[in-house]
């Protein structure tokens, strides 16, 4: 009988081509790896990997034990969830995933105020600008910015993310500023990682190449880069509303626009901590909808919300 242990194994091994990359990968040495696979290939007779100068290459019967043993880890990940929300007491510890944009312009006060009102749930927040697997367990709630949140995942869109252009006030055009003056100032762009939203596409399809400036690779240095006055940017209204000396001239463009996303496993939903926190975040997120859709601004010095 081949055990489970083996197959994570052969898994790791087929995922990282290597011996020593499989060792890291399971928390062993790379001795361990090589003699265990040793004697897997010797119990069966067979080869499992062809050592190739690319790394390990699996065989026929290495792919049929590479496929056989993510479906036992679906499996095995299918039932500690299922296991999981049948906890009924809002206590442990929950992962919860998000951008470090989001972490740092609004959701710290929201786990603050959680972790106060819940003592007994420790809170693991993992910052990942790339979606994080909830199926995988690697997160049990997201809060993402998105417009494709995931076919698999329950949860409720809690706000549309407003964006608009900013600039430092002493810089900001006199005039309002129309589609075609847009070419005749500096400003701050996005890296290549970036390219792909809305906001993005947006400046390339109206700012010339050699008037972006200055490029950032995360949304959270745009609003600092901005205030220093570097070049005019588009900033999340959210972000901007709580960035002292900036000001908006152009309002919010619905084409910039993504949504905020409170998501869980259908699997985990019920799950007291899981339960508890989804109630807690999304009712404090809503607090600051407003905000989030560009329809308050906070003034600068004077710590007021108005309507914008």
């Amino acid at each position: 009988m081949i055990a489970w242990d083996d197959f994570r194994l052969v898994q790791a091994i087929a995922q990282s081509s290597s011996l020593a990359g499989a060792a890291e990968q399971l928390g062993v040495n790379h001795s361990t790896v090589f003699r265990r696979l040793g004697a897997l290939e010797e119990q069966l007779g067979a080869r499992l990997f062809e050592r190739a100068r690319s790394g390990y290459v699996p065989t026929a019967i290495g792919e049929e034990m590479v496929r056989l043993a993510e479906r036992m880890a679906d499996e095995v990940l299918s039932v500690e969830r299922r296991i999981t929300g049948q906890d009924l007491r809002p206590s442990g510890e929950l992962r919860v995933t998000t951008n470090d944009t989001l972490l740092v312009h609004m959701l710290t006060p929201v786990f603050a105020s959680f972790l106060k009102a819940y003592p007994e749930i420790r809170l693991d927040v993992v910052i990942s600008n790339q979606s994080l697997s909830l199926s995988k367990r690697d997160a049990d709630v997201a809060i993402r910015a998105s417009d494709r949140p995931g076919d698999t995942l329950v949860g409720r869109r809690m706000a549309s993310i407003a964006w608009a252009i900013y600039a430092r006030a002493d810089l900001a055009p006199a005039t309002p500023l129309g589609a075609g003056d847009f070419r005749r100032y500096d400003w701050i762009g996005f890296s290549d990682n970036l390219g792909g939203i809305k906001p993005a596409k947006w400046l390339r399809e109206r700012v010339d190449e050699d008037r972006l400036v200055y490029r950032v690779n995360t949304v959270l240095g745009l609003a600092e880069a901005a205030a220093e006055g570097i070049g005019l940017a588009v900033l999340p209204c959210f972000i901007a509303a709580v960035t002292p000396g900036l000001v908006q001239i152009v309002p919010p463009q619905p084409e910039m626009e993504s949504g905020l996303w409170l998501l869980t496993h259908p699997d985990i939903k019920a799950t007291a901590r899981v339960r508890t926190f989804m109630e807690h975040a999304g009712r404090e997120i809503g607090k600051l909808r407003g905000r989030i859709e560009g329809r308050e601004a906070l003034v600068s010095g004077e710590g007021q919300m108005v309507e914008g």
